[in-house]
């Protein structure tokens, strides 16, 4: 399905998606910090009640600039050394449109959320309703669908090698374990605003990891990730009715099957490339 998305809506992806998101999240800080103590600042949450009463409709992406809560020196630093290599990383081996769409249904899914929890709220305790949109609009933010492209990550490159406080080598997948828990026992900890807020903001990573097929994660590594984008800029001086894919082992091209699937082979020296047959089958070349 999201191939065929891709295919439609793709050329209306924003490109450089991390760096714009973190942009933002700068604005928000001077934001925050020119309003102070006032109640300027609280024009940009999400707050159901104001959106439905109200119509004060900006709410439904303003509250993207609500920043992480964090001091503005650890926040750049954490945007420096982490956040942004590691988004910038997926953009390019995912693409802009399903990076766009991985981070955005985040967002869509943190807004649904916040509003079927006010509803719960309205329903069950009408009287206190002020005081719960209250807590959802300061507990909704952007910090965990941010933080959810890290899980993305780690489940793509578990074998990347990170610095831990910059100090202690780890790979991903420990990392990515070691943050788990420690968003379990936040949410276990939590009230019910805070279990929802973070069920609803990883949300997009639960369905990621339903749809994605483990069998071709090879296809993410940065060595394949290479080949592919040399071999894209290749085909593209292929002569009308040649073939483009050609298999290594039995020589049978697209040409001679139209459902043949070709794949290269990250383990082989070289850009050898294999049909379905013979992907996992044959003998690495050395």
């Amino acid at each position: 399905m999201l191939n065929n998305l891709e295919r439609k809506f793709g050329k209306y992806a924003i490109s450089n998606l991390t760096l714009k998101l973190l942009i933002l999240y700068a604005i928000g800080y001077v934001f925050k910090m020119a309003a102070g103590s006032s109640e300027l600042y609280t024009v940009i949450l999400l707050a159901p009640y104001q959106v439905i009463h109200q119509f004060q409709i900006w709410r439904l992406f303003s509250w993207i600039l609500v920043p992480p809560q964090m001091d503005l020196f650890s926040f750049l630093i954490t945007a420096v050394f982490f956040y942004y290599p590691i988004g910038r990383k997926m953009e390019q081996v995912w693409g802009d449109f399903r990076y766009n769409v991985y981070l955005l249904s985040g967002f869509l899914f943190s807004v649904i959320g916040a509003f079927l929890l006010y509803a719960f709220y309205a329903a069950v305790a009408p009287a206190d309703i002020g005081a719960y949109n209250s807590v959802i609009a300061y507990s909704f933010t952007p910090y965990y669908v941010t933080m959810s492209i890290f899980f993305a990550y780690a489940a793509t490159f578990p074998d990347d090698m990170v610095l831990l406080m910059f100090i202690i080598p780890l790979k991903m997948k420990y990392l990515g374990i070691i943050y788990g828990a420690f968003l379990a026992y936040e949410f276990f900890a939590g009230s019910t605003v805070t279990k929802v807020v973070i069920i609803v903001s990883v949300l997009n990573f639960i369905v990621y990891w339903l749809m994605i097929d483990r069998r071709n994660i090879w296809r993410y590594r940065p060595k394949e990730v290479k080949r592919r984008q040399e071999y894209k800029k290749a085909v593209k001086i292929t002569p009308p009715g040649m073939p483009r894919h050609r298999c290594a082992v039995c020589g049978r091209t697209e040409l001679d099957d139209p459902n043949l699937e070709f794949r290269f082979c990250s383990k082989c020296n070289g850009n050898y490339e294999y049909c379905q047959d013979h992907l996992f089958t044959h003998v690495h070349v050395k």
